[in-house]
């Protein structure tokens, strides 16, 4: 016969510890006005005890779930084929984690899924939502506003200037045009004439911000040698064959993201373009696993994709605590717009 093992109870940690009980649940559960030797005194019974929190009674006290939704408005093959969002997602898990908040992956196929994710964060399931990939027409930021959840997003959205009945948005981002400028700079310091931009979908305010910074350096560039892609080493791929054919004499290219630029070196190679003799190429983000793997070695713009995701998590837990400690009148989290540097490899 086997024998039932009762789990320890909040009962048993304060009487390990000598103090109440209401004290026990306080410090548990996050609560001030316990003095320091208390706090300790029940920290090493919980310990002892191997004390876990029943989470819907915890949920009960401090109304939080310790969990929190992290929203790609990207459908699952775009998600797991491209390691930006592998990067960033380590962030935020990391961030999570440190603090013992679960975290809920939402991903988006379709406007049924918008309805969908919208109806969980208005459900009361998580404390908060992380947002990235967002695109100009998408309806999300309505359905999260209606639901009422704390929302920190990845990446400039592209409103909070009154186009939209929602709050100021509170985000984090890369200096995407900086970034850009350098790029482009650095390809007109090699002596390169017929400078070309792959933009990436201009649906999407990274997009829109580099190729912003192209044009800050080529303001009067062929306007054939800006051809639109998408992000994708396909759309790199089908950019570049579009560029050959309008500018056969292009002699440099800067490519919205690092997969993009892949796709362009392939066509090159195929097209016999010598890299970087013929045709110098430079691409954005620095994801080790492609700039480093490419043919030649990719000279791309580095942004700190899992710090960004880091920063994503940290600024949304600071703002629940204040939130649980009733803070309203202190001001919220700060965007923030990290730095982007340029790493010189072979390709340019």
């Amino acid at each position: 016969m086997t024998e039932t093992v009762s789990r320890p109870t909040l009962e048993a940690v304060a009487a390990r510890a000598g103090v109440s009980r209401a004290t026990a649940s306080r410090v548990v559960n996050g609560g001030d006005g316990v003095r320091e030797p208390l706090v300790e005194r029940v920290r090493q019974a919980v310990e002892e005890l191997g004390y876990v929190p029943n989470q819907a009674a915890r949920s009960l006290v401090t109304r939080r779930h310790d969990a929190v939704a992290v929203v790609i408005a990207e459908p699952e093959t775009r998600v797991f084929a491209d390691p930006f969002f592998g990067l960033q997602l380590r962030g935020i898990s990391k961030e999570l984690t440190a603090h013992d908040s679960q975290l809920v992956l939402l991903l988006t196929e379709g406007r049924d899924d918008h309805a969908r994710v919208g109806r969980y964060l208005a459900g009361g399931h998580v404390d908060g939502a992380l947002v990235f990939s967002l695109h100009l027409d998408d309806p999300l930021p309505e359905l999260i506003h209606g639901a009422g959840v704390p929302t920190v997003f990845g990446g400039r959205p592209g409103w909070g200037d009154g186009t939209r009945d929602t709050a100021a948005p509170v985000y984090v981002d890369s200096d995407n045009r900086g970034g850009a400028r350098a790029a482009v700079r650095h390809l007109v310091a090699l002596g390169r004439t017929r400078v070309a931009h792959i933009t990436g979908a201009l649906d999407q305010t990274s997009a829109v911000d580099r190729l912003d910074g192209f044009r800050d350096v080529m303001a009067d560039a062929d306007p054939r040698l800006v051809v639109e892609g998408d992000f994708t080493p396909a759309g790199g791929e089908r950019a570049m064959r579009e560029l050959l054919d309008r500018c056969p004499d292009v002699d440099a290219v800067f490519a919205a993201n690092d997969l993009s630029a892949a796709g362009a070196l392939r066509v090159l190679r195929e097209r016999g373009r010598r890299v970087p003799d013929d045709v110098a190429v430079i691409g954005f983000d620095d994801m080790l696993p492609v700039a480093e793997q490419t043919d030649p070695p990719l000279t791309t713009v580095r942004q700190d994709i899992e710090e960004m995701g880091r920063l994503m998590a940290r600024l949304l837990l600071r703002d629940l605590d204040r939130r649980t400690a009733k803070e309203r009148a202190v001001r919220g989290p700060s965007d923030v717009v990290l730095p982007t540097t340029l790493v010189r490899r072979a390709s340019a």
